[in-house]
């Protein structure tokens, strides 16, 4: 009798699987020092098998994965997105890998990476002092200066002033510059008092000058106090008393300024605005209340603030 064996051929799923990567290279491109950049990367069973990724290798100082719980098992046709990393340690170019392990045909698969690590730029002022010299309180005097970021683009994050008299405008913040690029400030100091002001306005950026400070100096003085002295001539019939009239335009209308009637032949209008002109009449006002026609007009002129 003849024994006759045979042997089952098996056939194994590693060729049935497949990951295949959503980028082969990353190039995060120029990233300021101390700042760090995220791109994302994918990867997908693109074979008909289950298939188990067991290890992320990251090589290359300054990069890093994250985002990617291993070991995962994806089944067909499923993906798996994570976040790749990139903080330069220094200025220059920088390059890594990301090697892929998994029980696929293909049992390791290489995700090149690269940067450059570049200076952080300069933030400068063609000023760092402004003296306003003298405002009236009140008003306001503004001055200008330029920002400039030098080596690598900037970005200005804030400006605070240490007094409410100045303040700042200009810019809308945060403000990034390229590098090369100027912005221009206007710095505006409003006095409220008088006397010697002095203050600063800081702007932060992420310059390897992390704050710019302009000191601003100035002084409040008074307002000018104006006043118009009147004087007439005494009317030749009977009367009680005079009235005064005022208009900013020749010819009227008119408007009466003395609250009670007055009962001399002068009077002193102190209302009267810097940098304006004024037209007055006068009317005489017998004692049985009537009052006469307007008198000739007189102009005054008032000198500015």
């Amino acid at each position: 009798m003849m024994l006759l064996t045979a042997k089952m051929a098996t056939s194994s799923n590693a060729s049935h699987r497949s990951i295949a990567v959503g980028s082969s290279s990353l190039f995060f491109g120029n990233i300021q020092l101390g700042n760090s950049l995220t791109r994302f990367e994918s990867l997908t069973n693109s074979g008909t098998s289950t298939v188990t990724i067991s290890q992320a290798k990251v090589t290359g100082p300054g990069f890093g994965v994250r985002g990617l719980a291993l070991p995962v098992t994806l089944a067909s046709g499923q993906s798996v997105t994570f976040r790749v990393l990139c903080t330069p340690l220094a200025a220059g170019s920088m390059t890594g890998t990301i090697e892929v392990v998994s029980n696929a045909a293909t049992p390791s698969l290489t995700i090149a990476l690269s940067a450059k690590g570049v200076s952080a730029g300069i933030l400068t002022s063609n000023t760092s002092a402004l003296n306003f010299g003298s405002v009236p309180v009140g008003a306001s005097k503004s001055l200008t200066a330029t920002l400039t970021a030098t080596a690598s683009s900037v970005t200005i994050s804030s400006a605070t002033s240490t007094n409410a008299e100045f303040s700042l405008s200009g810019i809308s913040l945060p403000q990034s510059l390229a590098a090369g690029q100027s912005v221009l400030l206007t710095l505006t100091f409003k006095p409220q008092s008088t006397g010697a002001a002095s203050g600063s306005i800081s702007l932060a950026s992420n310059a390897a000058n992390p704050s710019v400070v302009e000191t601003l100096t100035g002084s409040g003085r008074a307002t000018a106090s104006h006043a118009v002295s009147l004087r007439w001539s005494p009317s030749t019939s009977a009367v009680v008393g005079y009235n005064l009239y005022r208009s900013s335009t020749s010819g009227g209308p008119f408007t009466k300024i003395n609250p009670v009637l007055n009962a001399g032949t002068s009077y002193v209008d102190g209302s009267v605005q810097g940098g304006k002109t004024y037209y007055y009449v006068s009317t005489a006002v017998g004692s049985g209340g009537a009052e006469s026609k307007h008198s000739n007009q007189t102009p005054a002129v008032i000198p500015g603030p």
